[in-house]
């Protein structure tokens, strides 16, 4: 079984000529990239050395979020304004408005990642017969507005699953692993699901997907943004369950 690192939310990058369509002031930009990026989520998932692919999604979700449905109908997040191209902030006041060039922006951005992570699962499931992704996520130790779950007791590792895509025995592998690394761990909660291509969703079994969130105080200050000492270790613990899934 082939295995795909999907990293879709680390990215801070908004190109300069579509600054002039958010609302916020720098200031208030930086604190909104503060709150909704998944810090360094590329550099604990990375997996160089290893026979495992990964695919990066380049720009900021504040810019194009790609984990949303392209349909706001069939997106939830879009009653908060947080379809695939966020009108609102964490805490619901106006983001950017970017009606008049939502089809550049979706074809430039979401079409085309969501073109090479299809063809990307595609090819790793001819060659190996199945592949898993590992959509890979962080999470505020505490719940931001927006979100569905305002529980404020959070696991420190949530791990997302889908019925149909992710198989027990391997959101059970991910629990016992996190639970021996002295870590709690919660199952859906305070996010659930796990993303695979449209193509294959909900219809193809070799295509198999399982989303880890890592909270963030245990890698970073939240506050500043700036890594923590405990980096490299939570570093070397996702680098172990990288192998272990990928053997």
């Amino acid at each position: 079984m082939a295995l795909l690192i999907h990293i879709p939310h680390s990215s801070k990058c908004i190109p300069e000529n579509y600054l002039q369509y958010f609302k916020l002031t720098p200031e208030a930009l930086n604190n909104e990239m503060l709150k909704m990026t998944d810090h360094y989520t590329d550099e604990l998932f990375d997996c160089s050395g290893e026979d495992v692919q990964s695919l990066l999604f380049p720009i900021s979700r504040l810019l194009v979020d790609p984990e949303r449905f392209s349909d706001d109908e069939l997106e939830p997040m879009t009653a908060v304004g947080m379809g695939c191209l966020y009108s609102k902030t964490h805490n619901g006041k106006p983001l950017k408005n970017v009606d008049s060039i939502k089809s550049e922006l979706m074809s430039l951005y979401y079409e085309k990642h969501h073109e090479e992570f299809t063809n990307t699962v595609t090819k790793l499931c001819e060659r190996d017969g199945s592949v898993l992704i590992v959509d890979c996520h962080s999470f505020p130790k505490y719940p931001l507005p927006y979100e569905l779950d305002q529980e404020r007791e959070r696991a420190e590792i949530c791990i997302g699953t889908d019925a149909f895509h992710t198989p027990t025995e391997i959101s059970t592998a991910l629990v016992n692993f996190f639970e021996t690394a002295g870590l709690s761990v919660a199952i859906d909660r305070p996010f659930s699901g796990s993303i695979v291509p449209m193509k294959y969703w909900q219809k193809e079994p070799n295509v198999k997907s399982v989303m880890i969130e890592i909270r963030r105080d245990l890698y970073m200050n939240e506050k500043t943004g700036a890594k923590s000492h405990n980096f490299n270790e939570m570093q070397k613990t996702i680098s172990k369950i990288i192998k272990k899934l990928a053997n």
